[in-house]
């Protein structure tokens, strides 16, 4: 054991992480040069595609360190986006190490400081590496700087390295085996092995990724899974190097997959405890925390014969993304669907994106939204996330909905625009300090339902891509909620009523009526398009009529005779508007929902 490390690499997003993993793969020989590619840990197209690591991934590289022994390196490359921590923290309970990276150029950024307090609550040793040192806008000493003044690490331990070229990753590997502690585990113990992770396979059933704590795991044994106690027994176990190999036991300390010929997904919990049946541990590895979903939208399968599938879908990517949460639901104008739980805008376009890709499914999506807190006149106090269960408003007290504690990174010359788009967005108690010279942490309060929608795209343009931005939830506050219905030709499409603060309820009605026009086809009869708080009326657009000229036959005669033709023509119009049906069409409900993603 003394000679096997368990780390995982955190920092904020676009900080260097995968690429130091890819250098550290190459460094180990681990994979060939004719087989590698960039990002060899980032198996989904969409990472690849994105440049970003959505899925914590694991790898086992054999060092042979410069005093000549062999070591076991267990890295763990981790997600950098806020709305993935939930994968941060899983990877970090299965590691004694972590080398926190900060990039030379950007200094310490917002979700670098989030990282590192998620690592001190699971007592890991930090190994600070300062990345990009080949850039020219590299500026090493003031990264060394905020390490000491923000993250309170020592400056002087950095490594300095550069994981495009490969300059300084040997000696960054050597204080890996020197500066990390080894796992401490018994292996008299009766065994434990905590599940972080788990995907499926058609043909093997689910393949757990596990870290093994006390005892040991081999084939052939009958182990017990303590939450959902169900007992299988082990067919496969290994390593996972670039492909998985083979093992007849993983030791105490170790991490690997086990295969038990689990076919049933939902006997299955990440963060779930492995032991023996025979002689099971007297208590589950502590510290495990379920995902708490922000963000809410249901989800719809474009043709309703997909229902079925979409269940499934949902079943294998919740085994595979442990932080969604979904529940039946239902839409008179879309049928069946899902309501899902996201830890953020970023998780719901990712999920909706792999149910595409990997599961073949083409899906609506309902606008997002945040779980709201409504007192009722009697006392009662509901949680409601949909907006078709909102109550009448008559019926209702008050409404708290949550507030976040914004933190965005920025350079000094982009404060005034961050301040106005931070104070437009309904942002209280603005406060900033300098972290150095040309560098200012602005933190204010707003509510979490203004961050849905463009925030951090808006922070992006107005910041030219400089700014970085974090929070974290606080409290419920007393707020303003109305619920806007939107109606076709008088009749509600509940798929796109909405809950929204009263002063921004009529611009974002007039959104949804001005792309409803645009894609519901011309009828007959006119087609009114409006936005309503219960029976007030605060957005309308109006679809036009094809016209015939009833009146070209008439080429002369009185005037009356024509306007008896159009006094016909009204009649009949007036007559298929009340009996007329508009059917909305799929793409007009996914231009609604797509324009605010």
């Amino acid at each position: 054991m003394k000679n096997v490390r368990n780390f995982c690499i955190i920092a904020h997003i676009d900080h260097g992480k995968s690429t130091l993993a890819d250098r550290l793969i190459q460094s180990c020989g681990a994979i060939s040069d004719r087989e590698f590619r960039d990002q060899v840990l980032d198996s989904m197209d969409i990472e690849r595609e994105r440049g970003i690591t959505i899925k914590s991934n694991t790898i086992t590289l054999p060092y042979t360190a410069q005093d000549g022994q062999l070591y076991e390196l267990n890295l763990i490359d981790t997600p950098g986006h806020v709305d993935f921590s939930h994968e941060v923290r899983r990877s970090l309970m299965s590691c004694e190490g972590a080398l926190l990276l900060v990039d030379a150029s950007q200094g310490v950024e917002a979700q670098t400081v989030a990282n590192l307090y998620l690592a001190l609550e699971y007592d890991l040793e930090l190994l600070p590496v300062i990345n990009k040192i080949d850039l020219p806008s590299a500026d090493v000493e003031r990264a060394q700087e905020e390490i000491d003044s923000d993250l309170g690490l020592d400056p002087f331990e950095a490594v300095q390295v550069s994981a495009k070229t490969g300059q300084g990753v040997d000696q960054l590997l050597e204080a890996i085996v020197h500066k990390l502690p080894s796992p401490k585990g018994d292996p008299a113990e009766p065994t434990q092995a905590l599940i972080f992770d788990a995907e499926y396979d058609p043909y093997r059933g689910v393949i757990m990724l596990c870290r093994v704590l006390n005892g040991e795991l081999r084939v052939g044994q009958n182990i017990r899974l303590m939450h959902t106690e169900r007992d299988y027994e082990i067919e496969e176990l290994g390593r996972i190097m670039i492909e998985r190999r083979p093992e007849k036991k993983l030791p105490t300390g170790s991490v690997g997959y086990v295969i038990a010929g689990v076919k049933n997904i939902s006997d299955i919990n990440v963060g779930d405890t492995i032991t023996d049946q025979e002689r099971p541990a007297h208590q589950p590895i502590p510290g495990y925390r379920e995902a708490k979903p922000v963000v809410f939208s249901s989800i719809y399968p474009v043709t309703s014969d997909d229902y079925e599938d979409l269940a499934k879908a949902l079943d294998k990517l919740k085994l595979n993304d442990a932080a969604l949460t979904f529940d039946k639901d239902s839409s008179t104008a879309l049928g069946f669907g899902f309501r899902c739980g996201f830890l953020g805008l970023l998780h719901l376009d990712v999920v909706q994106e792999r149910l595409e890709r990997e599961y073949d499914l083409s899906l609506v999506l309902s606008a997002p939204s945040v779980q709201y807190k409504v007192k009722m006149a009697d006392g009662e106090l509901r949680t409601i996330d949909n907006p078709s269960l909102y109550p009448e408003a008559t019926k209702v007290d008050h409404v708290e909905e949550p507030f976040i504690k914004a933190s965005v990174m920025v350079p000094e010359r982009y404060l005034g625009a961050v301040m106005e788009l931070c104070m437009e967005r309904r942002g209280e108690n603005t406060q900033f300090r300098y972290l150095s010279a040309e560098r200012v942490e602005l933190t204010c309060e707003m509510p979490l339902a203004e961050v849905l929608y463009d925030f951090y795209d808006k922070l992006k343009t107005v910041t030219q891509g400089y700014g970085s931005f974090d929070y974290e939830m606080t409290d419920y506050r007393s707020t303003d909620l109305v619920k806007v219905d939107i109606l076709v030709n008088g009749d509600r499409v509940d798929a796109l009523s909405q809950l929204v603060h009263r002063d921004k309820a009529r611009p974002r009605a007039m959104k949804y009526c001005e792309r409803l026009a645009e894609t519901i086809p011309r009828q007959q009869f006119k087609i009114a398009i409006q936005g309503a708080i219960g029976g007030q009326i605060i957005a309308r657009t109006t679809i036009n009529a094809f016209r015939k000229d009833v009146t070209a036959k008439c080429y002369g005669g009185d005037i009356t005779r024509k306007r008896k033709l159009l006094e016909k023509q009204r009649e009949g119009k007036k007559r298929m508007k009340m009996v007329g049906a508009i059917e909305i069409p799929q793409e007009a409900f996914v231009s609604v929902l797509r324009s605010d993603k």
